[in-house]
């Protein structure tokens, strides 16, 4: 039977098949366009199946901020070359877009089967490898950065004793530098009360070996031991705490100084309620 290049063509923008293989599909369907699709969605399910092995190391971090909402979104992919097609970047979008209208806290079988749709389509291993929503109360404000070529993307929420104080230009910078500051240190917890017990544990353990293995503290008194290791352990917490890391835009001054002085000339008690970093394969 005859196919109309119309029909294959058409066929191949709604699936993204090759023009040969959309008319092949349109002969073995008898020129059933929705049968032909049908089975064209199968084989490149069935392609992506074959490959549901393969690493999705590459992607992009998206994310939506509207209101007193924020989503941010891994979307992963096999390959850089896909991560950088305008189809992927657009899915990406449309997730975040589609879980802040839904309300949707994480992935859901609607984002999966987006996913799964555009796979198809590509025939590539691809996934929605984790999402998070972010909710600001009144006294709070969000904002968000995406770093780069999408890799690292960081959501701040930053909170005022005024509320309207959020409003003002010199806020929503300090916000927006504060998420900068974010991707570039990728701040292990907010402060010291935040860090996981045994995680500091191992860490002083790991200091206390290294001091014992050193030639200079052979015969060092207790109490000096003890101060030496006490002084490492808090300038590991330094160095891995968000506020008392320094600035971005200035080190010599911490990251929680920059709140008090910033807060000082709004008339406001500013602080950092919570902050989310997803990169890329992390």
């Amino acid at each position: 039977m005859e196919i109309k290049a119309s029909d294959v063509k058409a066929l191949r923008e709604k699936t993204g098949a090759g023009m040969m293989e959309c008319k092949n599909a349109l002969l073995a369907c008898e020129g059933d366009f929705a049968k032909a699709e049908k089975l064209l969605k199968e084989k490149g399910l069935a392609a992506v199946e074959k490959r549901a092995n393969r690493a999705t190391n590459e992607g992009k971090i998206f994310v939506k901020v509207a209101g007193n909402r924020a989503v941010i979104a891994e979307l992963s992919s096999e390959t850089d070359f896909v991560a950088r097609n305008a189809d992927f970047i657009a899915l990406g979008n449309k997730i975040v877009e589609v879980a802040l209208e839904k309300g949707y806290q994480e992935p859901t079988d609607e984002l999966h089967a987006m996913v799964t749709d555009l796979a198809t389509k590509i025939r590539e291993n691809m996934g929605l490898k984790r999402l998070k929503m972010i909710t600001a109360a009144p006294n709070e404000y969000l904002t968000s950065y995406i770093h780069g070529d999408g890799l690292i993307g960081v959501v701040v929420k930053l909170a005022a004793d005024k509320p309207e104080a959020l409003q003002t230009e010199a806020v929503k910078t300090l916000a927006f530098d504060l998420a900068l500051h974010i991707a570039a240190f990728n701040p292990y917890a907010l402060d010291k009360n935040h860090v996981d017990p045994a995680h500091l544990a191992e860490q002083e353990e790991i200091f206390r070996k290294q001091m014992e293995a050193d030639e200079k503290m052979k015969g060092k008194p207790a109490a000096v031991f003890d101060n030496i290791l006490k002084g490492k352990v808090s300038k590991y917490l330094a160095e891995i705490c968000l506020l008392d890391q320094g600035f971005v835009k200035d080190e010599k001054v911490s990251v929680a100084k920059v709140l008090e002085e910033t807060g000082k000339k709004v008339g406001a008690q500013l602080s950092i309620s919570e902050y989310v970093y997803f990169r890329v394969g992390q």
